[in-house]
């Protein structure tokens, strides 16, 4: 998931360049959704493990 969201990153930055504005803002608000759900499935999967040792 966070490889899509530097390639939409990405997107956005060539096609802001090239001065598709609609298509960079689309691909940014894309790339940010996906960072952040990536940050929350991190989060969840962090506090997973750190619930899984504190039992052990």
């Amino acid at each position: 998931m966070l490889r899509w969201a530097i390639i939409f990153a990405i997107i956005s930055l060539v096609t802001g360049m090239l001065g598709f504005r609609g298509i960079s803002g689309v691909a940014a608000t894309i790339a940010r959704f996906l960072f952040a759900i990536f940050l929350i499935l991190f989060l969840i999967a962090v506090l997973a493990v750190i619930g899984v040792f504190r039992i052990l």
